[in-house]
């Protein structure tokens, strides 16, 4: 089958698992604890980004997971909460790679002062060293732009699925995960559904961002396994919304 006819049963999966789970919500609405399953994959829409070439509808900007690591505890509400940030509206972009790539698309937009540490090292301690500044001071000046990263990615619908499968490299949320988004990228190849001439990522200096149009750095330049359609329909019909 062709990728646009997959895309176009990939999304028609995706609004059965809309109404299996009531709708999609915003991190702003995260909840508690016991409103989420312990594992899954997520999507996340994007305000003013819309499909041309599979229907009608939202374009999907982002797919992710967790817990792909043998061992790992992570559950799907602390990774989301990871890319919502902190309550007060800052947050944490060496803890999500959603942050850095939304925070550094808005700095070279021009939406917040730059930062010269944003994405630097991979803790606020060796980062300011390198910097040469206090740990306090860098975290101050990196404040602006965290609190922008929070409210621009608290405002993208998303949809979950629950799949709660043991966490390592082989899971079935890894492999949807891996699977969607190259289905998804149009990286290297004739775009469909591509993103807006606004979209905020086209201010990204990541090209596999740009020409993925996707907020996705890892599987864009990979080739889809149209099985893993089958993987997902089921895991979408087994979910029955369960939170």
């Amino acid at each position: 089958m062709s990728r646009l006819a997959d895309l176009i049963r990939f999304y028609d999966l995706l609004r059965q698992l809309e109404r299996r789970v009531g709708g999609t919500r915003t991190l702003s609405e995260l909840g508690g604890r016991g409103d989420w399953p312990e594992r899954g994959v997520y999507f996340f829409f994007e305000p003013g980004e819309t499909r041309r070439d599979s229907g009608a509808g939202p374009r999907l900007v982002r797919v992710g997971t967790h817990a792909l690591t043998a061992g790992s505890r992570s559950t799907l509400r602390q990774r989301l909460s990871q890319h919502r940030g902190l309550a007060s509206g800052g947050g944490n972009h060496r803890g999500s790679i959603f942050r850095l790539l939304v925070g550094q698309a808005l700095l070279a937009h021009g939406k917040v002062a730059p930062c010269a540490s944003w994405g630097v090292k991979g803790d606020p301690g060796s980062a300011a060293t390198a910097q040469g500044v206090s740990r306090a001071a860098l975290l101050s000046a990196e404040e602006p732009v965290e609190c922008a990263v929070s409210h621009t990615i608290r405002a993208m619908p998303f949809l979950w699925l629950c799949v709660d499968d043991a966490p390592g490299p082989d899971s079935m949320r890894g492999r949807i995960e891996r699977n969607a988004i190259a289905l998804l990228s149009n990286l290297g190849r004739a775009p469909l559904d591509p993103p807006s001439s606004a979209w905020l990522g086209q201010s990204s200096d990541r090209p596999r961002v740009r020409d993925s149009g996707l907020w996705n750095q890892r599987h864009v330049d990979e080739t889809h396994e149209p099985a893993f359609l089958e993987i997902l329909e089921r895991a979408i019909a087994g979910d029955a919304g369960t939170q």
